[in-house]
């Protein structure tokens, strides 16, 4: 009686690893589902589709902006582009897109949302995220890369990278300028919902590194629940090898890894 008590007690414990391991393995490999929404207008869609579907071998949906469904998405990207060609501010008629309507729900509800460039305006328009982008302090369009180093060590995008690596990333915006009151910006520290800084490539934050005129060199902010991002550069324009630059991985991999 006492060796089958031990065979079961055995046999029992077996299982039980089994069915943890299956679990483990299920989590790491599982795939999440993601969503870019695509405005008229947006020209970065397709990036965002390519990375996200053909590198991170990630499944991905295209959000039309009239849809109201969002196809039960783990996370929802508002690509770059000029949405509706930027008339009135940018991002200030995509905010009244049908499928926002959706997507502040969505957010509103804990759901993970990403604004990348034009997409940043646009959640800042929706007031998702505080402050607003103004146009560049030199009044011009800028497109090129520049350097930005982490900020946050909580937020997904950047919580598993290296705080003091310093990553190229380009930026291409005429409207890249990130204001807020005072009261704002204190809070934005207060709360880590600072993600990204505009550095040089030794990662040293000054004047001369700031390529846009934004206050205390900001290139992209959280919400204070941490699940609605914002970033004026372009990530998904640094993850190809083809491009000889990678470093825009990194940031997704982060996510991949605060989902799983």
């Amino acid at each position: 009686m006492l060796l089958m008590a031990c065979d079961e007690q055995f046999f029992l414990k077996v299982h039980q690893n089994l069915i943890k391991g299956y679990i483990f393995a299920y989590l790491k490999y599982k795939k999440m589902k993601f969503g870019v929404v695509v405005f008229p207008g947006s020209n970065c869609d397709h990036d965002l589709l390519y990375v996200l579907k053909k590198i991170l071998n990630q499944d991905v949906v295209a959000l039309w902006h009239k849809d109201k469904n969002l196809q039960k998405c783990d996370f929802i990207f508002l690509p770059g582009g000029f949405s509706y060609g930027d008339y009135l501010r940018s991002g200030a008629i995509a905010r009244f897109s049908p499928i926002m309507e959706k997507i502040i729900d969505y957010a509103n509800k804990g759901g993970y949302l990403m604004g990348i460039c034009n997409g940043f305006q646009i959640l800042c328009e929706a007031q998702l995220l505080p402050g607003a982008l103004l146009s560049n302090n030199n009044q011009k369009f800028i497109c090129k890369n520049v350097y930005i180093k982490p900020v946050s060590k909580k937020a997904a995008p950047v919580k598993y990278l290296d705080p003091k690596s310093v990553l190229k990333i380009p930026v291409a915006h005429a409207e890249g300028r990130y204001y807020a009151d005072q009261k704002t910006i204190k809070q934005l520290y207060e709360n880590d919902q600072i993600l990204f800084k505009y550095c040089d490539a030794a990662g040293n934050i000054s004047e001369e590194s700031n390529p846009n005129g934004t206050i205390d060199n900001i290139a992209g902010i959280c919400n204070l629940r941490r699940n609605v991002f914002g970033m004026m550069p372009h990530p998904e324009r640094a993850c190809d090898n083809e491009l000889a630059n990678t470093d825009g991985k990194q940031i997704f991999d982060s996510i991949l890894k605060q989902l799983k």
